[in-house]
């Protein structure tokens, strides 16, 4: 039988019908879905007409992340750690320019910080393992010393440094290979319990942006991650613990990378939180003829309130504090703001 996908169509208008949905739990409704299968035209239906278990899945609420509550926009900040990452390699390699850089992320509004010591910049080279985790154990070490307080996350493809990551003091692991470069990271997650990005790529860094091909993008990368999904589940690791993020820029053509961005919502089927990084990625760079990366925070920018606008709960991304600022006034335009509290 053909597999049928159901995309939310994600609203934020104040004037919302009595019927509407709440869409996973956070600031988005909606009252139609778009129904897709691959050989047959899209259709649109109304909400109530959904399968009861595809309604839950689009609906619940999402589990807090490592303490924080997903029902508002969350920022995850970005600290490399590593000589060679695309747009801030070499600046933040040494551990105390690292833990200075942490304080300045979350001082200017970073909810999570995530910490990287292998670039997976087109093209890289894979770090030895003893070498990244010298890169980053040390650094997670020392800002818990400081009692930096802020969940943690480590961006590796490895057991091991996840594993050492986890013990210097990290809440979260998030893997781009989505536990197959390194099978035994599904051991890691299940044991220490704690929450896992998992990330669609298309090949290995060195080679994933020589010709990437799909027969359809948005709906390839949802059966990926779908299956990555089940295969974390039959190990014993919670849906609740688990977070979907498309792998924007990770074995993707420009026009894949603006298919994914248009259908993001279609995400909130696997019933997990999402997680959207797209920060300073080259497609930005040459949609707005801006070849240097740390030029792009306007593209990184107009990204991030696409994907707001359709219920994407965590974005990872360099320039944290112009991104904040744009998230705030976004929140405030759409879900109001007080004098007193904020929002």
């Amino acid at each position: 039988m053909e597999k049928t996908y159901y995309r939310a169509i994600a609203r934020t208008d104040t004037a919302r019908p009595d019927s509407a949905l709440t869409l996973a739990g956070g600031w988005c409704w909606f009252d139609e879905v778009e129904m897709i299968r691959r050989d047959a035209d899209p259709e649109i239906i109304p909400a109530t007409h959904l399968p009861e278990d595809v309604m839950i899945r689009l609906c619940s609420a999402r589990a807090p992340l490592a303490g924080l509550a997903l029902d508002a926009p969350r920022i995850m900040g970005i600290l490399n750690v590593t000589p060679d990452s695309f747009s801030d390699g070499g600046q933040f390699d040494l551990e105390d320019a690292a833990v200075a850089r942490a304080l300045e992320l979350r001082q200017n509004g970073a909810d999570i910080l995530d910490i990287g010591g292998e670039s997976t910049r087109p093209g890289a080279e894979e770090v030895p393992e003893d070498e990244e985790i010298s890169r980053t154990a040390p650094v997670i070490a020392a800002l818990r010393q400081i009692d930096f307080d802020a969940p943690i996350s480590i961006d590796t493809r490895k057991a091991l440094v996840a594993d050492q990551a986890l013990e210097s003091g990290a809440d979260m692991l998030n893997d781009v290979s989505a536990m197959e470069f390194d099978p035994a990271m599904v051991e890691v997650a299940q044991v220490s319990g704690m929450p896992i990005c998992l990330m669609h790529a298309q090949g290995l860094p060195g080679d994933m942006q020589d010709d990437p091909r799909y027969s359809d993008v948005l709906l390839d990368v949802y059966d990926y991650l779908e299956d990555r999904i089940a295969l974390a589940e039959a190990h014993g690791i919670e849906r609740a613990n688990i977070i979907a993020d498309p792998g924007i820029g990770f074995g993707k053509t420009l026009q894949h990378n603006l298919a994914l961005i248009r259908g993001l919502s279609l995400f909130h089927g696997l019933g997990c939180s999402l997680l959207l990084g797209a920060s300073r990625k080259r497609f930005i760079g040459t949609i707005s003829q801006t070849e240097e990366a740390d030029q792009r925070m306007p593209g990184t920018l107009a990204v991030t309130l696409a994907g707001l606008a359709q219920g994407v709960q965590i974005h990872r991304v360099h320039d944290v504090a112009e991104i904040a600022q744009g998230v705030r006034l976004w929140d405030a335009i759409t879900r109001g703001y007080s004098e007193e509290g904020g929002r």
